[in-house]
């Protein structure tokens, strides 16, 4: 039940901002086995005074196409399953919309499965 939060600098087009939505959820389905119909996903822009990135953290040359990725997720996935996942984001999102793997930032965030409401005021994996 991953929920994602998307972060980049305005300007980018419909498309393109459809192309991450649709290569993140596949790169969750394939390494995380995400379910069908299981998408929660938001994107926010932000104009270039509000959008901050170390250019060359741990010497990694970042342009302003980088894109924050925020992937909240039951803490079930191994090391191995999570560094297959980093991997296959970037590589999806090289395809489409053509990120470069510099530009590709993703912070997973783990909870514990009765943390979860879906709806109804219900914790459905309690």
């Amino acid at each position: 039940m991953p929920l994602t939060h998307i972060s980049l600098r305005a300007g980018k087009p419909e498309a393109y901002r459809q192309a991450i939505f649709d290569s993140l959820y596949r790169a969750m389905h394939e390494t995380f086995n995400v379910p069908e119909d299981n998408q929660f996903m938001t994107i926010q822009e932000h104009d270039g005074a509000n959008f901050r990135y170390g250019a060359s953290f741990m010497g990694i040359a970042r342009s302003d196409d980088l894109v924050f990725i925020q992937i909240t997720a039951n803490n079930t996935r191994t090391v191995e399953q999570k560094k297959v996942l980093f991997r296959r984001i970037a590589e999806l999102l090289g395809k489409s919309p053509g990120l470069r793997p510099e530009d590709v930032f993703v912070s997973l965030v783990e909870v514990q499965k009765e943390n979860w409401s879906l709806g109804l005021g219900l914790a459905q994996y309690a």
